[in-house]
């Protein structure tokens, strides 16, 4: 695997919308995002011609990103946003463009699809981050988010993961006026959650991502198997999936073997609320407690000796801490720190 050579301040890095052109319908939260990236991390963003369409092509969409690739003057490529169509550009790519050009790519969700198929070419990439909901995040950037952000984006050693005190996963609207100067909501957080006993710390690489997302690539055969002894992670989206539909979906990468020489698992918290499924604060918390009952039966089938840490700030929750995927990571449970390498 290889770590793409960084940006530094004052580069021009690539913005584009491999998933969904949202930055069409959501300006005003877009342009608050490139704000940040310009003025908070000194970077200049530069977007391609599908960054504020939506609804165009897998083929138009894919061209991006090749082009982002090959341009000698872009130092890293973001993603505006996730979606659900981002298998169908992978037909379109060029694989020897991109291990020509390796680059930092930095997105979530539907960007899994992207980061799965750069790992397959040896191209370390980075699961987090996107321009309208971290950049562009109501009042201002999580402390923690830009904090992870920043030592993905510029740094090349161990950073280790910081628990947060607080999280939400109730995001201030989009709709709202004067959204750039609204405080996000927070809840207190009751940490992370171990579980399983290690002779010392594991080591490994990282692998996986959104779990409908594998999902999808497993079913179309798409998707780039892990290394052997990976470190494997996941997390869940907004679309809310039944605890019994996540505990399917692991099984099937059980029945892969794809979790059997696993040494750690990796979970980020569950997201228990959506604008289009506001559930109520005893129904969250039962959600959030099926979720990780359903986790836990699944390793202890596929997975019985890995160390499990749920409820990880990597997913679609307030803050999120990205992760190299295909890069290492080391998790010492004595000491209950996750430490990536960037």
């Amino acid at each position: 695997m290889e770590y793409p050579p960084k940006p530094r301040p004052g580069s021009r890095v690539a913005v584009i919308s491999p998933s969904a052109g949202l930055p069409q319908i959501f300006p005003e939260v877009y342009e608050l995002g490139l704000r940040r990236l310009r003025d908070e991390f000194k970077l200049e963003p530069v977007e391609y011609p599908t960054t504020r369409v939506l609804g165009a092509s897998p083929a138009e969409r894919a061209a991006d990103v090749l082009a982002a690739f090959a341009d000698p003057s872009i130092d890293a490529v973001l993603a505006t946003i996730g979606g659900d169509d981002q298998l169908r550009i992978l037909r379109h790519l060029d694989p020897k463009v991109l291990r020509a050009n390796p680059k930092p790519f930095l997105g979530y969700s539907d960007n899994t699809t992207l980061l799965n198929y750069l790992s397959g070419l040896g191209i370390v990439g980075y699961h987090g981050g996107s321009i309208l909901v971290h950049f562009g995040r109501a009042g201002a950037m999580h402390p923690l988010t830009r904090e992870s952000l920043a030592a993905a984006l510029f740094g090349s050693g161990w950073h280790d993961l910081t628990p947060s005190p607080d999280y939400s996963d109730e995001p201030v609207s989009w709709h709202t006026p004067d959204y750039a100067d609204v405080p996000q909501p927070m809840f207190a957080s009751a940490g992370w959650r171990w579980h399983g006993t290690a002779a010392g710390p594991v080591t490994g690489r990282l692998w996986g991502g959104n779990i409908e997302v594998l999902t999808w690539l497993l079913a179309a055969d798409l998707v780039t198997p892990p290394p052997p002894g990976a470190i494997f992670f996941t997390e869940t989206s907004e679309e809310m999936p039944s605890a019994t539909e996540v505990y399917y979906m692991l099984r099937n990468l059980g029945e892969r073997g794809w979790l059997t020489d696993c040494p750690a698992i990796l979970v980020g918290r569950a997201k228990c609320w959506d604008r289009n499924n506001q559930l109520a604060p005893d129904a969250k918390r039962a959600y959030a407690d099926d979720q990780r009952a359903s986790i836990l039966r699944a390793a202890s089938e596929y997975a019985p000796g890995a160390l499990v840490v749920l409820d990880l700030d990597i997913g679609h929750t307030d803050p999120q801490l990205v992760l190299p995927y295909g890069g290492e990571a080391r998790i010492d449970p004595d000491a209950r720190r996750i430490a990536v390498h960037y």
